[in-house]
């Protein structure tokens, strides 16, 4: 039985959040007991933030170890790492590259992976290797494989889970090219964001087997897809539930500047006015940003705001070829627009966005995803593969 008396910033504190979450479940509260983890965070860590993906100021163990301890057992990332580890010291870097991830995330997903007793499981991005100690208690360490491209991440991560006895096979490499030595697994667990499932992963899973990982679009949000694939070499299934993830290295997106899209002319340049009635505001929510990006190929927004409280929604393709800006003043009922370029970027996003609203908001669980690795198709769905979601644009 858990102590719930016990405060949140303890083992088994911790462990009554996430069991009154559903995260934590009765099969795995042993193996959570058995990898405390304390053992899989560095003496200074940023912790996240309680609402949002932001960072607080730095956690030192040997200076406050309390303030060290209450963050390793709040429900809240860890940032361990900055910048690929360019960055030092202890104020913030520009971005994250490497955390002790969520615990509520963590136990979803593995509730989501449903590991039985001998299966081979490979994950995706060791990080600071708790989920590969994890999964070495629960599936013993003979059975897990991980990998991780950051060789020094690499080389920490091993000397923790040697440290609380665990030998999973340790990998250093592209998550995104698997490790086919070990293949067929029974389950692939990634830590990182995609925006798609790399098809060597699927063609490393056997039939019958389950893939789970945090799936995010270009346009922005993301959820936790859990994939099973078929007997014809295809993966299907559901999105499980909304995720905030740091990107596959392979995955990440380049970004240019808006004024690359102007071409050096003042805004709004030979951009075509027009008006909406589709509020920026209401593009702008984690989940009709995850359903646009679903239904939209390479269109990623930007506000830039203003100290009234208006801001500017810019729309921009990955092709450089595109652009749109939308006004946001607030208490408006329509919406000054200005599109240019190859594709109408705003007329895409508010056709996504009214989708969305005239089928009864559909929430993540009714979403679903289907991958050809062969062709390297994906095709998003909603309740059934039958049901495919239009694609705008």
């Amino acid at each position: 039985m858990i102590d719930r008396a016990a405060t949140e910033a303890s083992l088994d504190g911790l462990a009554s959040r996430l069991m009154d979450l559903g995260a934590l479940t009765s099969d795995w509260l042993p193996t959570y007991r058995a990898v405390p983890r304390e053992l899989f965070v560095p003496d200074l860590m940023w912790p996240g933030e309680a609402v949002g993906t932001g960072q607080q100021d730095a956690a030192d163990r040997n200076e406050d170890p309390d303030a060290w301890h209450e963050a390793v057992y709040s429900d809240v990332s860890l940032t361990t790492q900055w910048d690929d580890g360019r960055h030092s010291g202890r104020g913030k870097g520009k971005t994250p590259t490497c955390s002790n991830s969520q615990p509520q995330m963590v136990f979803s997903m593995l509730a989501a992976l449903d590991v039985q007793e001998g299966n081979r499981v490979l994950e995706v991005g060791t990080g600071t290797g708790w989920n590969a100690a994890l999964l070495s208690e629960r599936v013993g360490s003979a059975n897990v494989t991980t990998i991780e491209v950051d060789p020094e991440n690499a080389m920490d991560a091993r000397r923790r889970i040697e440290a609380a006895g665990y030998s999973p096979c340790m990998v250093i490499g592209d998550g995104a090219e698997g490790h086919s030595d070990g293949a067929p697994y029974d389950r692939i667990l990634i830590t990182a964001a995609v925006h798609h499932i790399p098809s060597e992963l699927i063609r490393q899973l056997r039939p019958g087997g389950v893939l789970v990982a945090p799936y995010s679009t270009t346009y922005g949000g993301g959820a936790v897809v859990r994939l099973t694939k078929q007997e014809n070499g295809t993966a299907l299934g559901p999105f499980v539930g909304s995720s905030a993830f740091m990107k596959l290295r392979r995955h990440r997106v380049p970004r240019q500047h808006v004024s690359e899209y102007l071409g050096g002319v003042p805004w709004p340049a030979d951009g075509v006015k027009s008006v909406t009635k589709v509020s920026p505001e209401a593009v702008g929510d984690w989940l009709p940003m995850f359903v646009i990006g679903l239904q939209t190929v390479g269109v990623f927004p930007w506000a830039e705001n203003y100290k009234d409280g208006s801001y500017t929604l810019w729309l921009r393709d990955q092709r450089v070829s595109s652009w749109a800006t939308v006004d946001y003043v607030p208490g408006s009922e329509t919406f000054e627009v200005y599109q240019a370029g190859l594709r109408e970027l705003w007329t895409e996003v508010s056709a996504a966005y009214s989708w969305w609203a005239s089928n009864d908001r559909p929430d993540f669980q009714r979403l679903g995803l289907t991958v050809d690795p062969e062709s390297g198709l994906h095709v998003p769905w909603m309740n059934s593969p039958e049901y495919p979601l239009p694609i705008v644009g």
